[in-house]
């Protein structure tokens, strides 16, 4: 820690000797590893681009020019850096510094990325915008080979490429890996041009020619090229000066290549070989394991977890292997999360019936919409967050044409470390307006699996929520069964208040009615919803809770109201839920209760709204007037 504890900001990295850079470079790898191993969080794309970070800072003025990280996660040695050292044993928990660059949080955080294929977008909004004001600065984007699989990044490879007055630099830090192994064409191509001699030739020339003129680079670079089937060519007919590939982890090599770059004019490409994990073992043998850790002993390395309750993740996946064992018209489609959303066993059982589009939500949904057409029956795994990527996918392909798809949406509502990013908070509200979809929230394992089989048997758009993590311990029943569309169930009977509860929200609330002396009730569906349970319950009580795990507004009280107000009832109703605002990172329970949504949350707000003041447990009814 000789240099890092006198690193504050990167003004500080570039008054050091280049000779201090690889020493400070191994002082950050082995703060990362301490760090994140009491804390938690994503590791090995962390230890792969601290030589190319350390670099960036070095070269160029940050935070005058700007650099975008895509996807966000590898940004913890750029947070080292830029003052936040000894902030990191706060990392991703309630209160603390993010996981992800966050505008916010520092003034290096340029923009705030955590869905993958934007910071090329936003790097030449920002370029394009130093020329409008006269302001010469560079900006940035540093990009994964993962990232590279989204339409986004070539949507902008493709505008940026005309524009040859900004000061544009793209960075493919090409590691082999997304977060699952990385699939499709552009993956092979990166291959092959890293494979056998050319690869080595590549990597010679930058060593024998660096810190010489670039064009003497390049020169050397086009004659080993000679001969390959695919060079560079593809990314140089978006208009781009294409430079590499070079060792992202030889600081020989990396800053003269970018003090040779920043004197350049125009789209410039730098293509860079790293490791995930590099510098440490474990994390180089098993990159995918050490991507998002708990909290580990680094000279033991990660455990495997003591045996607890089944997550819904599983659920899903042993449900997928079951149906698919059932009906072999059943096909599987990830957008690049095949461990996240629990397609491992099913890759390995039914490879081809298995598809990895790679991190191509939009694609996914419309490739879904394609095998539907053609009678078979596809499965859509992504997480909720995601799905907001394909949302015009979701109404125009799928939804407008009535096609029979089964969306399952993991990590539905607050998803804790990871933060408002990845929060699936708004599927409820923006899903139920669209026209042909059933749209379910499971409240436990069992009922998870029930609804699975219910939406993959519905001939038509179907989606099935649930959260991140452990259910309530529920039993599960191997058979298929299915669940009638559009009905509810009473939890538990009481009097005078209605707890209309959804998804993740029933378990709580049923222990909140508990205390109250109030019915509640499953409504399992938020699309059709069991008009016939509410007028029964409109019917028997006088006042009306629901709650659900997403957004208030459009959410499934939403719905309530609606068709109270169709059926001309008149009932105080009292919407709980995520409220209007973005929720940070932190522990699930502790958000869950931040915004009333445990079992004490949601009586206090039962009692605040319907109880009389003295605690009598007399109803009383509030009316608003203005």
């Amino acid at each position: 820690m000789n240099l890092l504890e006198n690193i504050n900001d990167p003004a500080d990295v570039r008054k050091l000797a280049r000779t201090q850079l690889t020493p400070l470079a191994h002082e950050v790898r082995n703060y990362l590893l301490d760090s994140v191993s009491k804390t938690g969080g994503h590791l090995s794309s962390n230890l792969g681009t601290v030589e190319l970070t350390v670099a960036l800072h070095y070269v160029f003025n940050t935070p005058h020019d700007r650099i975008v990280w895509d996807v966000g996660h590898q940004t913890y040695t750029h947070k080292i850096l830029t003052g936040r050292r000894n902030q990191m044993h706060t990392l991703r928990q309630l209160d603390g510094i993010s996981g992800f660059p966050r505008r916010v949080e520092s003034e290096y955080d340029t923009f705030g990325t955590a869905h993958s294929s934007t910071s090329i977008s936003a790097a030449l909004g920002m370029a394009q915008a130093a020329k409008i004001k006269g302001e010469h600065r560079h900006a940035i984007a540093v990009i994964g080979d993962g990232s590279m699989t989204a339409g986004m990044a070539f949507e902008a490879l493709n505008n940026a490429g005309v524009q040859d007055d900004v000061n544009l630099l793209v960075i493919l830090n090409d590691n082999d890996m997304s977060i699952s192994p990385p699939v499709g064409a552009l993956n092979r191509y990166l291959a092959r041009l890293m494979s056998g001699q050319f690869y080595a030739a590549a990597k010679n020339v930058g060593k024998q020619v660096l810190p010489g003129p670039v064009l003497e680079l390049a020169k050397r670079f086009e004659e080993h090229a000679k001969g390959m089937v695919v060079p560079a060519t593809m990314f140089e007919e978006f208009g781009f000066n294409y430079i590499g590939p070079i060792d992202g982890h030889d600081l020989e090599s990396l800053i003269p290549t970018l003090e040779n770059i920043k004197k350049l004019k125009g789209p410039q490409f730098l293509h860079v070989v790293t490791k995930k994990g590099q510098g440490y073992k474990l994390a180089e043998a098993e990159p995918v394991l050490y991507h998002g850790t708990p909290k580990f002993n680094p000279a033991e390395g990660i455990k495997p977890a003591p045996a607890g309750k089944i997550t819904y993740t599983e659920v899903f996946g042993n449900w997928l292997c079951d149906m698919a064992k059932a009906d072999k018209r059943l096909v599987g489609i990830t957008p690049a999360m095949r461990e996240g959303s629990g397609m491992v066993r099913f890759e390995q059982e039914y490879p081809d019936r298995y598809f990895d589009v790679g991190i191509a939500e939009q694609h996914s949904v419309t490739f879904g919409a394609g095998l539907a057409c053609e009678g078979l029956k596809p499965v859509v795994a992504i997480y909720s967050t995601f799905l907001q990527r394909g949302y015009d996918q979701l109404i125009h392909d799928v939804a407008l044409q009535n096609l029979d798809v089964t969306f399952a949406l993991d990590r539905a509502g607050l998803v804790g470390a990871d933060g408002a990013t990845h929060a699936g908070n708004y599927d409820l509200a923006f899903m139920r307006c669209i026209p042909n979809m059933v749209v379910m929230a499971a409240s436990d394992e069992n009922e998870c699996r029930q609804m699975l089989t219910t939406g993959y048997h519905y001939e038509g758009p179907a989606a099935i929520r649930y959260p991140r993590g452990a259910g309530i311990g529920a039993a599960i029943e191997p058979a298929l069964n299915s669940i009638e569309i559009g009905k509810g169930e009473i939890k538990r009977k009481g009097e005078k208040i209605a707890i209309l509860a959804f998804g993740s929200m029933v378990a709580p609330s049923v222990a909140a009615g508990a205390q109250l002396g109030a019915t509640v009730a499953n409504m399992r569906f938020v699309k059709p919803l069991d008009v016939e349970l509410v007028k029964q319950l409109a019917a028997e009580h006088d006042y009306f809770v629901t709650v659900e795990e997403g957004c208030i507004m459009g959410g499934a009280g939403s719905a309530v109201a609606e068709a109270l107000a169709a059926e001309g009832i008149i009932k105080p109703v009292l919407m709980l839920g995520l409220p209007d605002k973005f929720i940070d990172h932190g522990d699930p329970a502790k958000l869950l209760a931040s915004v009333g949504l445990d079992a004490g949350g949601i009586a206090a707000s039962i009692k605040a709204r319907f109880l009389d003041a003295d605690g009598n447990g007399e109803p009383r009814l509030v009316v608003n007037n203005g």
